[in-house]
């Protein structure tokens, strides 16, 4: 970790989930603020922490209402958001409010530390993006617009493109069916569309296309890009 502990803030009502998660990440280095409500979570803004756990189930400010604040005071700190397992309609609803991630409970601890290093690598990432993107065998020049796996450059269309640098600029994050639609074709709201084109980009890009290694499916959800090496 660097000299400055990096702050985390974790938003939960349950004292043994704050307990869990204050160990958990103490012994790596973090700087643990805690939050048992939506009020005090709100407060602890100006401590400025560096990230955000937010569990949605509070008891005095409903998860979704008090991620909407965050958002309106801190446009680009990373929120990971924990919820039931399950709960689909919700874990969307927060990541389409601004959300960065999410984790289903109950959850293990190596799996929120890579959810946590993702998060932050992605916002340094949009802070100052880097022309050439890779991850494992795959790299993506978005200045010249050269997609490559290996050695081989992948001829994509331009459709298959957009869909590949959207992914690339959110690289390790989670995005929405909807924002994808937004972002690809500004009308379209039907799904299918987007599948259509994530099968191509994967005929292309992956060694085996029905076990994708860099383009993801959150089921119910949307799909993930592999982080950056």
């Amino acid at each position: 970790m660097n000299a400055t502990p990096i702050k985390v803030l974790v938003i939960d009502d349950e004292p043994p989930i704050r307990k869990l998660l204050r160990m958990g990440l103490s012994t790596r280095g973090y700087d643990i603020l805690e939050a048992s409500n939506g009020k005090i979570a709100l407060e602890m803004l100006g401590e400025g922490p560096a990230l955000i756990i937010l569990d949605l189930g509070l008891p005095d400010i409903q998860g979704h209402d008090l991620l909407r604040m965050i958002r309106g005071r801190n446009e680009s700190v990373p929120i990971v958001v924990l919820s039931s397992r399950g709960d689909e309609g919700g874990k969307v609803q927060a990541l389409d409010l601004g959300a960065d991630d999410y984790l289903t409970k109950p959850f293990g601890m190596d799996e929120l530390l890579a959810r946590l290093r993702a998060a932050l690598r992605h916002q340094l990432q949009v802070q100052g993006e880097r022309p050439v993107f890779r991850s494992g065998d795959l790299s993506v020049d978005l200045v010249r617009r050269i997609v490559k796996v290996g050695d081989k450059e992948i001829k994509l269309s331009p459709k298959e493109y957009d869909l590949l640098r959207v992914l690339v600029q959110h690289a390790g994050k989670v995005l929405t069916h909807r924002f994808l639609l937004k972002e690809l074709w500004d009308e379209l709201t039907d799904a299918q569309y987007l599948r259509v084109y994530v099968r191509q980009l994967r005929q292309k890009i992956e060694a085996d296309p029905e076990r994708p290694q860099f383009v993801l499916t959150e089921t119910g959800i949307g799909y993930r890009l592999r982080a950056a090496d």
